[in-house]
């Protein structure tokens, strides 16, 4: 297809204007456009000229050549457009020509025109002129946070140099980075201000200079804050400016990111500054984040952010996954602005102690509907046991359950995970194993769909196997505190993962991982290595199947900085002008390459002609150099350039226009070589040179001031000026950044301020440490020692007093070995005192300082002279012990002794060696050296005295046994003696002692030793000896003595004898005194534990509290309260107690014995207490029963009783009389009625019955016949009561055998009211009398007015619950008689009085 051809003047013209200020251009073009103009015109006319010339004659038309009207017109027609169609070639072939001719003319007259300029600019730059502003600066109204420009246009020959100023303050751009921006182009000059504050509010002024004069421009910019300074309302009023790109913004990077090390689980912050210039709060620059140069994305994972000047990247939880390198990439005016660093994620604390790390990489492929192949990448395993399998772990998207996938560890990083159900979403991870345990889990993977696909990501390579080891590992110097490391690639690859890099230090046998995350380069930099220390490296190849051999080491290599040649010096400043000369000092590059720097080449060049021509030609080892041979008033430039031993480095920005003038001020000059030291986080220490220029008068002082980075509020540190060169600064809050300056003073007045220092940060140095004081512990020598925690090859220490570098002094003696430098003073005394400071060269400020006391010095003097003039130190002086068989040792222990140590012995002035009777030896490994005397007798008194001598150390010690402290070592001596005779035969290993048993019981115990079966053992008890009934077993190591019941009654002194044919032995005890107590309060101890509850009983006497324990005695120490009173044994409160319990009696109770009682059991240690309340329905139940048988116990007192004189049986012959007479007592005076065989019996002739004084009852048989024989009995009655006492009577005639006596019932029986006590008082009748039955007895026979039963009420008390079963009697377990009954028993009757 033919291309279509577009004429010349259809083209589009794209024009394209540039601008340009100076004046003369700007004339050319106004001409050149004019020309245009004139040549336009001209044209025209020649283009109508010609078309007038091109006109012919009309044309006639031959006679053969005529045609019909038809054919006419068609041949009009065609001619018309033939015409047509050649006159539009004419034309455009005409306006080609003119155009052409048109370009070459104005290209002659712009030749013509250059070469017109360029003889009028040599004529004018030869005609001298002031400065002049063509263009003034205009004033400025804006808002907060928006740019403003001011420009102007100035002209001058030679050139004016133009400064800027703000209130009359020079304006410096590098002391507010990203805040100015100064430019000059084609003689026009602007004052760019970004984000402007209020504080920005202020005149403005131009100031050009050149030497024929001055010219200013000043302008007002005035910065306003909208109504209620809301970023809202800010943002409201700065212009939307929406038609403005991002990568149109002019974007300049600050503070960047550095090489950054975390830890799994931990969150990290990668954080740029910058300065965007216009700073738009709703345009914010474009940023781009990178990790390994895959663009990362905003997640939960990876948070980002951009705006407010920094843009920043938050990894919250970090995994080796995101180990890699880091580029932040920005989008600017002039292309992108790039920065990078890699950042190093270490495994966390592992689950177990030699555990492996976690896998990374977790990655699905292959995904179908049932199942995926899960893929990851191994751990790193430096010091661990190596990995021996994987466990892969599930869980379904939504849930938080993880199902393990393997129930076996699989040995390869990749496994297929059956059993998905299609459709669901899975989340994957994986844990490694070996001997140690089972990693942490890996990162989880991404979401992954069980569905299936018809193009899914597949898992590359198939070779079996591990790969090879890497080849030759190279290692180079990279930084301070990095190396490079690069090696050959595995012969065999087999699917290559990447590589692990581990290194170890020269010496040590320990290796480190250097990443932690597979590199996939066979070249790493290893970052975090301590500056000056020496590495070897190996690697190791990675692929699914594992990890390959390790390759062989690197060789040994020093973490020092490549070499290269020094980076630029800056900050070139002016210190003093005398109109042919000048001074000028900079700072010293921030790179040295390297090596040390030794060399400066100073550069100048006079303003107006640019041309640079060298200073010096030879090189300059200060940072201080005179120019000379200036001309007054001329303005000059300076450049320095560095150079080391690799080179010279590149040359330094020119440094602003210097006025090459005479200073006159009566002020000192600028002090210079602003330097820190010291910095730690919340001080450091700022030095610097006195000024060059002094002024009128010498210089007296210096004034320090401070300023925070960003910030031009300075601080004034010292008010009063400080005469030396140093000040130390605190105060300072740690992380922060300051800058400073420094202004000298002198009797006229305060000078020029210093050029601000470099900002510094107040942070110390990571491994930094301080000077040590001490005393070499060889020598005796004080120093003072610094270990650095960087240092170069080419660092040096330099010491300084005072901040006086001290140099070559007699008074010190420095060296250095390796990291560490000591300052060695060689007379140390007052002089010496001071500050002393270290600095390390070639590093980042490494330095410390230490200030000598005179007690500090005083102290290291004493030490330092122990040292010189050595002794033996002791831990314990010359002491004895007695030993057994009556040895005694004396002994001593020093801290340390040599092998070759050598002492003796010497006892009152004599000295003693080893042999018979004593034995001197020592032990080097405790320090112990000793003598051992075995017959120590009265003629061993005395002093005895060691002296020591180890090397050049000498000690000695001494021991005085006199008077009573040589007696107590004599008596000691001889009872051991004695003590090891007694131990020859049978003896106590353990004399008499007591315990106490759980019931109570007393044992006295002792242990024997070395007895045989004929040992004879004997218990006495003041010299009575006792028999106990088991005999004691001395074969069983243990004889002991019960003493049950134990009370005062077994006070005294009690004896063990222990004999045989080798000898006796005896152990005796005393008891009495505080061992009585102490058995009684061992008794209490268990008894107050065993103790019950309060119960109470009733009696006729009273109330009755009792607890029963499982012993008790009056000798316990009991306390019986009421109401919190202590009561006292009396007639109304008796006390006393049996061996089962302790009671408490209220007799005769009243309405004032109610409340609450308790007893109080005291083992000397621990108070046992048991309360009772007898108050309310418990008293008055109480006192009923108390009422009740106090009136059944006074009528068994008072009832009719037979008190003694019948027998039970009489046999008696026939003839003879019978008397019965007995004597019975009864209140009310008893009625007394006898029976016969039930009958009564009457008073006869032949029975005569008689009742005398109420006292003595009879009856008596006058001469008894067989028929006076059968069963007798007497009744004795009264109101209260009465007995029945029976007497069986035999009558035998003469010469019959007396018949055996034929006993009957019991002989009393008491009514069935008042029955008769187990024990009464009164003695019983010897004749028992069976007491009638109610039909055998008449009724009119009992005469007595007690009936005959009457039922016994209940007790009101409930029967007790105590930890003592109640028994069925009173008698408790111990076979003693209780004196109360139980409630249910009837009281006792008293005796008669």
């Amino acid at each position: 297809m033919a291309s279509k051809v577009i004429p010349w003047y259809k083209k589009k013209h794209v024009s394209q204007v540039k601008t340009d200020y100076a004046y003369q251009h700007t004339k050319h073009v106004v001409q050149q456009q004019t020309e245009r103009k004139s040549s336009s015109k001209f044209a025209s006319q020649v283009q109508a000229q010609a078309t007038e010339a091109m006109a012919e004659p009309a044309y006639t038309i031959p006679a053969f050549r005529q045609r019909t009207a038809e054919e006419t017109e068609e041949y009009q027609r065609v001619t018309t457009n033939v015409g047509k169609g050649l006159a539009v070639i004419q034309e455009e072939l005409h306006r080609m020509r003119i155009a052409t001719k048109v370009q070459v003319e104005s290209i002659a007259i712009k030749n013509e025109v250059r070469d017109l300029m360029a003889k009028k600019t040599a004529v004018l730059d030869e005609v001298p002129k002031m400065p002049d502003f063509l263009v003034a600066l205009r004033p400025h109204t804006v808002w907060e946070k928006t740019p403003v420009k001011l420009f102007c246009t100035v002209e001058g020959n030679p050139r004016p140099i133009v400064k800027w100023y703000k209130g009359g303050v020079p304006i410096d751009p590098p002391n507010a980075p990203g805040k100015y921006k100064i430019e000059s182009k084609y003689g026009v000059h602007s004052l760019i201000i970004s984000r402007c504050v209020v504080s920005d509010t202020a005149e403005y002024s131009a100031v050009a200079t050149n030497q024929h004069g001055t010219a200013t421009s000043k302008a007002k910019v005035t910065v306003k804050r909208p109504s209620g300074a809301a970023e809202s309302c800010q943002l409201g009023l700065v212009p939307h400016l929406t038609e403005i790109h991002p990568s149109k913004l002019e974007v300049t990077l600050l503070d960047r990111f550095q090489v950054s090390f975390g830890v799994e689980g931990s969150s990290i912050r990668l954080l740029c500054t910058m300065v965007v210039v216009p700073d738009l709060p709703n345009v914010p620059p474009l940023a781009q984040w990178y990790r390994d140069d895959k663009l990362l994305k905003p997640s939960k994972l990876a948070e980002m952010s951009v705006g407010g000047g920094a843009a920043s990247l938050t990894l919250p939880h970090l995994a080796k996954d995101d180990e890699g390198l880091y580029t932040l990439r920005i989008f600017t005016k002039d292309g992108t602005a790039e920065h990078s660093a890699y950042l190093f994620v270490s495994d966390a604390a592992p689950s177990a102690a030699g555990a492996p790390g976690a896998p990374m990489s977790v990655k699905a492929y292959d995904i179908n509907s049932d199942y995926v192949l899960v893929a990851w990448k191994p751990p790193n395993t430096v010091n661990e046991a190596p990995i021996t399998g994987y466990f892969v772990d599930r869980c379904e998207d939504g849930t938080d359950t993880w199902v393990q996938c393997n129930d076996a560890p699989v040995k390869v990083c990749k496994y297929p995970v059956h059993g998905l159900s299609m459709g669901h979403s899975y989340h994957f991870r994986v844990r490694a194993v070996n001997s140690a345990g089972i990693s942490r889990p890996s990162r989880t993977s991404d979401k992954v769909t069980a569905l299936d696909a018809a193009e899914s990501e597949r898992l590359q390579g198939t070779d079996e196997g591990i790969p090879s080891a890497p080849g030759q590992v190279v290692a180079t110097r990279n930084t301070k505190s990095s190396v490079f490391v690069q090696w050959e690639p595995p012969k065999h690859l087999k699917s290559l993962m990447g590589y692990y890099i581990d290194g170890r230090v020269v010496g040590s046998k320990e290796w480190f991982p250097c990443n932690h995350k597979p590199f996939k380069h066979n070249r790493f930099v290893v970052h975090g290595l301590i500056p000056g220390e020496s590495y070897v490296f190996r690697v190791q190849a990675v692929n699914i199947f594992g990890l390959s051999d390790e390759s062989q080491e690197s060789s040994p290599i020093a973490v020092e900085p490549a070499l290269a040649t020094p980076s630029a010096p800056y900050g070139i400043t002016m210190l003093s002008s005398d109109g042919s000369s000048m001074t000028v000092a900079w700072k010293s590059p921030k790179h040295c390459g390297g090596s040390k720097i030794n060399a400066y080449y100073v550069d100048k060049c006079d303003a107006d002609t640019l041309v640079w021509k060298e200073v010096n030609l030879s090189a300059i080892t200060e940072r201080i150099c005179t120019v000379d041979n200036l001309t007054e008033g001329t303005f000059y430039e300076f450049r320095i350039q560095a150079g080391n031993m690799a080179g010279v480095g590149l040359p330094s920005a020119p440094s602003v226009p210097m006025k090459c003038e005479a200073w006159t001020m009566e002020e000192p000059g600028p002090a210079f070589d602003l330097s820190f030291s010291e910095v730690r986080g919340n001080s450091l220490v700022i030095l610097w040179k006195a000024p060059v220029y002094t002024g009128a008068s010498a210089v007296t002082g210096y004034l320090v001031d401070m300023a925070k980075k960003g910030s031009s509020e300075f601080v004034t540190l010292n008010q009063e000026a400080v005469s030396h060169r140093y000040l130390q600064v605190t105060g300072l809050k740690e992380g922060e950044s300051y800058v400073f300056r420094v202004r000298a003073v002198n009797a006229n007045g305060v000078g020029k301020p210093s050029q601000l220092s470099e900002p510094v940060c107040a942070k110390a140095l990571p491994g930094t440490k301080e000077i040590v004081a001490g005393v070499d512990e060889e020598t005796g020598d004080i120093f003072l020692s610094l270990e650095a925690c960087e240092i170069s090859d080419t660092s040096k220490f330099v010491w300084s007093k005072n901040y006086k570098p001290i140099g070559d002094c007699p008074r010190v003696a420095m060296t250095t070995k390796g990291r560490t430098s000591r300052l060695t003073f060689t007379s140390p005394d007052k002089e010496d005192l001071g500050r002393y400071s270290v600095v390390v060269t070639d590093t980042d400020g490494v330095s410390a300082s230490h200030t000598l006391t005179e007690d500090a010095l005083n102290t290291m003097l004493e030490l330092s002279y122990a040292i010189r003039h050595p002794i033996v130190p002791l831990k314990h002086g010359l002491n004895y012990e007695v030993l057994e068989k009556g040895h005694v040792r004396f002994w001593l222990q020093a801290v340390k002794l040599s092998p070759s140590v050598s002492y003796r012995f010497i006892v009152n002035d004599k000295e003693v060696t080893s042999g018979e009777g004593q034995k001197i030896s020592h032990d080097v490994a405790s320090g112990v050296i000793q003598m051992t005397v075995d017959h120590f007798t009265r003629a061993s008194e005395g002093t005895y005295t060691v002296q020591i001598n180890d090397g050049k150390a000498k000690t000695q010690s001494s021991l005085v046994l006199v008077g009573d402290v040589f007696k107590a070592a004599l008596k000691e001596a001889e009872f051991q003696r004695k003590e090891h005779i007694r131990k020859q035969g049978p003896h106590f290993s353990e004399y008499l002692y007591f315990t106490v048993t759980e019931d109570c019981t007393v044992m006295l115990a002792c242990k024997v030793a070395n007895v045989k079966k004929e040992t004879a053992f004997h218990w006495y008890k003041e010299d009575d000896e006792i028999v106990p009934e088991a005999p004691p077993n001395v074969m069983s190591g243990a004889c002991a003595l019960p003493l049950p019941m134990f009370s005062r009654k077994d006070q005294g002194v009690y004896k063990a004898v222990l004999s045989d044919d080798r000898g006796k032995d005896t152990s005796v005890f005393d008891i009495s005194g505080q061992v009585f107590d102490d058995i009684i309060n061992g008794i209490a101890r268990i008894a107050g534990a065993s103790a019950s509850d309060l119960v109470m009983q009733c009696t006729p006497e009273g109330i009755r509290l009792q607890c029963y324990m499982s012993y008790y005695t009056e000798e316990l120490k009991t306390v019986w309260k009421h109401k919190e009173s202590k009561i006292a044994s009396s007639e109304k409160m008796r006390i006393g107690g049996t061996a089962e319990m302790a009671w408490m009696q209220i007799c005769d109770p009243s309405d004032k014995e109610k409340g609450h009682y308790s007893i109080e059991i005291s083992d000397g240690v621990t108070t046992h207490t048991r309360t009772f309340d007898l108050s309310g329905q418990a008293y008055t139940d109480a006192y009923e029963e108390y009422l009740r048988l106090k009136a059944a116990a006074f009528a068994e007192k008072n009832r009719g009783r037979v008190v003694g004189g019948l027998p039970d049986v009489v046999t008696i012959m026939e003839e003879k009389s019978l008397s019965l007479t007995c004597t019975v007592w009864g209140e009310p005076t008893p009625e007394v009625t006898w029976f016969k065989n039930e009958q009564e019996v009457s008073s006869t002739e032949h029975t005569k019955v008689t009742f005398d004084g109420g006292k003595f009852a009879s009856l008596v048989i006058n001469k008894v016949t067989p028929e006076d024989s059968g069963k007798y009995s007497i009744n004795v009655r009264n109101k209260y009561g009465g007995e029945f006492v029976e007497i069986t009577v035999s009558v035998y005639k003469h010469g019959e055998k007396i018949p055996e006596p034929k006993l009957g019932q019991p002989k009393a029986a008491a009514p069935a009211v008042t029955p008769v006590p187990p024990k009464s008082p009164a003695p019983p009748s010897k004749t028992p009398t069976p007491t009638p039955s109610k039909a055998q007895t008449p009724v009119q026979s009992m005469k007595s007015p007690t009936p005959a039963s009457t039922p016994v009420p209940k007790s009101p008390t409930p029967t007790p619950k105590s930890p003592t079963p109640t028994p069925k009697s009173p008698t408790p377990s111990r076979s003693v008689k209780s004196p109360t009954p139980p409630r249910f028993m009837k009281s006792p009757t008293p005796p008669r009085k």
